[in-house]
């Protein structure tokens, strides 16, 4: 295994983590202080989701076209441009918008590969752990980007600074770190599916998907709005999202040496249910506090475990181009739960007063649907073995 290699990758997908934490509050912040309509600052709010869409169908050619090192300092060079300008467009919405677009394409593309080579780079029986330890970089460097804002104040010029920084040490690491040869998949070359035809091989993975990209953007955008509405202080309703994404943190790489060494689809499954049952049971879990913190540390633990899961098992499943036309096909599901998460989940917040939870619990239910026929299929071919 390529240490180095493998280093530099988490150190990359840390500044992302970082970078999305401090870029997507900040904005929202500056628009809001603005005088921006609400519609603005949603749309602006989900355009580097739909860069990330968009980034899905680039993955390809530049995988073709371009070596591993270009395509890295391609992707880190354009966020650190779209960051970095962000302090003179907000005068512009075209500008901010075209710029987070910008943002959304470039973190995109260094997600989508960046999964698929630290999935290549892992040997089997250490894969959930070292995915884990990937997606634990995301979220412990996501969760640095609030703290940073709420430290340094929404109108100071430093937060874009630092961001823009950490950027700048990535395309360093980035040239020490990542071999500048262009991807080899020998025989494995030619893929078997497209980005659509990745539900019909793998519909569970696609779900697993779907809930936690769900799963995400209403916990960052709508939970400490359906917390105030219940007679939360507002400071105690944004402390609930630290602690969901705690437990998302501290838990994966426990639930990574978990997949490890039991069987990957029940671990897979146990996550969706128990996120389910917390879903269903968090309008009684806000009248009993001393139970509702410990809930929500778990339910962040297993939603997470749930999206980790599935990029373990992408690994194991596939290899060579399937392995990034899966992961690219991750990066659409990825961009379209987190447009369609907060629409769904405020339009059930309208219809009920425990909209939020209810849609989340659904959520969760057709994950569980599709993970029990994906555990089932992987018991009957062990026991056929």
């Amino acid at each position: 295994m390529n240490k180095r290699f493998l280093a530099g990758l988490l150190f990359a997908v840390s500044v992302v983590g970082f970078s999305l934490g401090a870029s997507l509050p900040l904005v929202s912040l500056r628009l809001l202080e603005a005088g921006a309509s609400t519609l603005q600052i949603g749309i602006l709010s989900a355009i580097p989701a739909a860069g990330m869409m968009l980034s899905a169908f680039m993955v390809d050619a530049c995988c073709r076209h371009l070596t591993r090192r270009t395509i890295y300092l391609l992707c880190f060079g354009l966020c650190t441009l779209s960051i970095g300008l962000l302090e003179w467009a907000f005068s512009s919405v075209y500008l901010l918008g075209l710029l987070r677009l910008g943002l959304g394409i470039g973190m995109g593309i260094a997600i989508i590969l960046g999964e698929s080579w630290v999935n290549e780079l892992s040997p089997e029986h250490n894969r959930g752990k070292i995915m884990a330890l990937y997606a634990t970089a995301f979220t412990g460097f996501q969760m640095l980007g609030p703290a940073m804002l709420a430290l340094l104040g929404a109108q100071s010029i430093w937060v874009t600074a630092v961001v823009t920084g950490c950027y700048g040490l990535a395309l360093v690491c980035i040239m020490l770190t990542v071999p500048d040869d262009h991807v080899e998949h020998g025989e494995e070359g030619e893929k078997s599916f497209s980005l659509a035809g990745f539900f019909r091989v793998a519909p569970a993975l696609c779900m697993a998907v779907l809930f936690f990209s769900f799963f995400d953007a209403v916990v960052l955008s709508l939970m400490p709005v359906y917390a105030s509405s219940h007679g939360f202080a507002v400071g105690v309703a944004a402390l609930m999202v630290t602690v969901i994404l705690t437990g998302d943190m501290l838990f994966q790489l426990p639930l990574g040496w978990l997949a490890d060494r039991s069987e990957r689809t029940l671990v897979h499954l146990v996550c969706g249910v128990v996120a389910m049952l917390i879903g269903l049971a968090l309008p009684w879990l806000l009248q009993v506090q001393w139970l509702l913190w410990p809930a929500l540390v778990v339910l962040g633990a297993v939603a997470g475990g749930v999206y980790t899961l599935a990029l373990v098992l992408i690994g194991q499943q596939f290899k060579g181009q399937d392995l990034v036309t899966a992961n690219a096909s991750v990066g659409l599901l990825w961009g379209v739960g987190s447009l369609v998460g907060p629409l769904v989940s405020g339009a059930a917040m309208d219809v009920a007063p425990h909209g939020l939870p209810m849609a989340l619990a659904i959520m969760a239910a057709l994950f569980v649907c599709f993970a029990r026929g994906a555990n089932r299929k992987a018991y009957r071919l062990r026991t056929a073995e």
